[in-house]
């Protein structure tokens, strides 16, 4: 009996599980709060770039630490609360006895004293969230976008020559591609734009390659657009 008490402490001081069954730590158990958090992106972020981040983490984090069948059970709570299906997400959290101190997704515990974290992306998307449209740009829905803050961007053709267009660091790559299109009558298609050596997508913004303003971006130009190989 000594033995499994001494072990428990051991445990406990460096945050470990033993083969004695141990207090979860945190103490408490809060019920889920419908609330969630309110958080703000570096830069205004789409709808498209949310769903990638979140699938990036619930992707990665079981390689980390943890259960997966807790994993699995936190990303279908996360996602029934990212509904309004606060029933539901409570449901799953307690069938996977899955201890909340602070009734949040934020931080908490297995039965077996493993702690998970999930970053607020993964439970509430940001103030700044944009909607794309088909065109290539996006509108903010939770308030108004900042003033456009534009600055001469300079990309050079492999014909030769160098082009100053008005960009701002939220362009993506497609609206840019047609402004060019407009201003030198180079078809969108027949451009293919490279920085840093990696072709950039027509979804890809100015912000997201890290680009200077004084910095140029290249541009292959085909006259014809490429044959298809069988």
């Amino acid at each position: 009996m000594g033995g499994c008490v001494s072990a428990q402490r051991s445990a406990l001081a460096d945050g470990r599980s033993s083969g004695c069954r141990t207090k979860k730590r945190g103490g408490r158990n809060e019920p889920l709060k419908k609330e969630r958090p309110k958080w703000k992106s570096d830069y205004p972020m789409t709808e498209g770039q949310l769903r990638s981040k979140r699938d990036e983490f619930w992707d990665t984090a079981p390689a980390f630490e943890g259960r997966k069948e807790i994993w699995d059970a936190l990303k279908a709570a996360a996602i029934a609360l990212d509904s309004n299906d606060h029933q539901l997400a409570q449901a799953i959290v307690d069938g996977a006895s899955i201890t909340l101190p602070h009734g949040s997704l934020a931080d908490c515990y297995d039965e077996l004293g493993n702690r998970y974290q999930l970053p607020a992306y993964c439970l509430a998307p940001p103030l700044n969230l944009m909607s794309e449209r088909s065109d290539g740009e996006g509108v903010e829905l939770s308030q108004q976008a900042p003033p456009r803050k534009e600055f001469p961007l300079k990309v050079r053709l492999s014909t030769g020559r160098d082009v100053c267009l008005s960009a701002s660091m939220a362009d993506p790559i497609g609206v840019l591609k047609r402004q060019l299109a407009a201003q030198e009558r180079i078809e969108a298609a027949h451009q293919r734009w490279f920085f840093s050596g990696k072709l950039l997508t027509d979804k890809t913004r100015l912000q997201d390659t890290k680009i200077q303003k004084d910095f140029v971006i290249q541009v292959i130009v085909n006259t014809a657009p490429p044959s298809i190989t069988k």
